[in-house]
């Protein structure tokens, strides 16, 4: 297993302090890397340098993100269900709360398909129940349960050729793969993929897939960076400046750019602190590794006059 990369650096993007700092997106079209503060509802885009930052408030706890193709907005999924954000005047419409009778839930971490549909899934608010469910938000806006039994919902991400959805539910301490039909959009063969050393306190966070099909898992509250190969073997590990890690993706002109988010407050008071560089949107360079690019979510919008 590698930890230390010939020529990798770990620099600071840009540092807005975000309480929970989750769920980039690169946007291919627009060059531009899109995230979010999970606790406080807020979007974020910038330019892969750290500059022309936008920031929109949300109104709520958002746990993941996507960014409609018709340019109509973005697809939050959020505490009371899934809204389409109209960026341009600062309004959302709810699309669907697939948990209306699960007060106690919120929706969390979420991934377009090569299709164009969003799987996501749910997760207790205090991360103590498996009331969470794995989901699929199909291109006419209706919801199909695809698993249950989660306590929290984390890292739906898809191998490149799309067949298998990688997904964990956190505190498990294992990655799960399904073989996914993309042609339906459903999961079957759930199998565990890898098991997560939680000896350091941490757990399994976002993922992401790069090009050669190897995951990368953001080890929160442990500080790290894991990448398996497709047989689920640790392949490197890269220790990061902060504890609290939750999410990668690739980005860039070259998707050679792996962007790492990380969150300045922890959410539960069990949870460690870090330092100074908390909340920090770190970016790798120098892996010699290429990302794949993230779908636009290509469901019908609620501003279907907008171009």
């Amino acid at each position: 297993m590698k930890k230390v990369e010939s020529g990798m650096r770990i620099t600071p993007v840009i540092d807005v302090k975000p309480s929970l700092g989750e769920g980039p997106v690169w946007d291919v079209e627009t060059q531009r890397l899109w995230w979010i503060d999970s606790t406080e509802g807020r979007v974020y885009r910038t330019t892969e340098k750290g500059d022309e930052l936008v920031v929109w408030d949300a109104r709520e706890k958002i746990g993941s993100m996507a960014i409609f193709a018709d340019d109509s907005g973005v697809l939050l999924a959020q505490v009371t269900g899934l809204y389409h954000f109209d960026t341009d005047t600062d309004t959302r419409s709810l699309i669907v709360d697939p948990e209306p009778d699960l007060p106690g839930n919120r929706l969390n971490d979420g991934k377009v398909d090569p299709k164009g549909r969003f799987i996501f899934g749910s997760m207790d608010q205090n991360e103590d129940t498996p009331s969470g469910k794995l989901y699929c938000l199909d291109l006419d806006l209706s919801v199909r349960v695809l698993d249950d039994g989660i306590i929290c919902s984390n890292g739906p991400c898809f191998s490149p050729d799309g067949s298998i959805l990688y997904f964990a539910d956190t505190w498990t301490g294992d990655i799960w793969a399904y073989d996914y039909d993309i042609e339906m959009g459903d999961v079957s063969n759930r199998r565990i993929f890898a098991s997560i050393d939680r000896s350091d306190g941490g757990a399994c966070d976002g993922m992401t897939v790069d090009a050669e099909g190897f995951v990368w898992q953001a080890h929160v509250y442990g500080g790290k960076l894991n990448r398996y190969d497709p047989d689920g073997n640790l392949e490197r590990q890269i220790e990061m400046p902060v504890l609290k890690v939750t999410c990668p993706t690739f980005g860039g002109a070259n998707m050679d750019r792996l962007f790492v988010t990380t969150m300045a407050r922890p959410p539960l008071p069990r949870f460690p602190e870090d330092g100074r560089e908390r909340g920090t949107l770190y970016a790798i360079d120098g892996l010699g590794i290429q990302g794949i690019s993230t779908p636009r979510f290509r469901g019908v919008s609620t501003n279907r006059g907008k171009k």
